[in-house]
């Protein structure tokens, strides 16, 4: 009941809002706007179902298994850089370099070495995503522990596994999830815009350049509907393993009245 709670203000604001944008162009009714209305972009959806369904599944394929690895990695990374210190000053420069650079400059150079039509291209461009913001947070949470702690663990005669596994990691999943939230949304753009420069031409990002060239916008803008379902599946996913392995900061949140 808390979490149907939790969901009734965004559900709410999304009606009013897809309300209002379907009773303006149909009071103002512009001539060629490229923004249709919710029930045009609804019917392309029903009408080109299979086009859609089959554009989902082979983005939906990206988006999981870069999400995916590039979860691992930085997870991986940030217990690296943690643990030791010559990793620190290796990785970190690395990522922040990586991060820097725009999917469009890595996209060319990944359908070159993998292949034009080869997912692991795409795939390559959400993990370059999804890392770094898994790397840095789960790095942070891992590093600010409380010194007492620590202590507390080495007069047991913890060893320095012991004190990562039963301090660090759990103080660090709070980090990690906020990350791993934002990561389910740049893993979308980030497979969505690689779609654009390679892949196969059945996906979401092709469907949606080829039907905005044709000036078919309803369908275009299914096909992002489509893509912001993915976001939104995954991010309830996160919400879901968030709560069960997090149950106590779940509790705490909701005794601030937090969602």
């Amino acid at each position: 009941m808390n979490a149907l709670k939790g969901f009734s203000a965004p559900i709410a604001a999304g009606v009013v809002i897809f309300g209002l944008w379907q009773g303006a162009l149909s009071l103002l009714d512009p001539d060629g706007f490229v923004l249709p209305a919710p029930s045009e972009i609804v019917g392309a959806l029903v009408d080109n179902w299979d086009e859609v369904y089959q554009g989902t599944r082979i983005t939906g394929f990206v988006v999981v298994s870069g999400l995916v690895a590039g979860i691992v990695l930085g997870a991986a990374a940030a217990l690296l850089v943690t643990r030791f210190r010559t990793a620190n000053e290796t990785i970190t420069p690395l990522a922040v370099a990586l991060n820097a650079v725009p999917i469009i400059a890595l996209a060319p150079i990944f359908n070159n070495w993998f292949g034009l039509t080869s997912p692991r291209s795409n795939q390559a461009i959400v993990v370059a995503l999804v890392f770094f913001p898994i790397f840095i947070n789960t790095a942070r949470g891992l590093a600010r522990v409380d010194p007492s702690q620590v202590e507390l663990m080495e007069s047991y005669a913890a060893g320095r596994w012991r004190i990562t596994r039963e301090v660090r990691i759990p103080h660090a999943l709070p980090f990690f999830f906020t990350a791993l939230k934002l990561a389910t949304s740049l893993a979308v753009i980030a497979a969505i815009v690689a779609e654009y420069f390679g892949g196969r031409q059945d996906a979401l990002g092709p469907m949606i350049t080829q039907s905005a060239g044709l000036t078919r916008y309803d369908e275009a803008w299914a096909a992002v509907l489509a893509g912001a379902g993915i976001g939104a599946v995954l991010y309830g996913v996160v919400l879901v393993l968030e709560r069960v392995a997090m149950p106590w900061h779940s509790l705490l949140r909701s005794r601030r009245g937090e969602p």
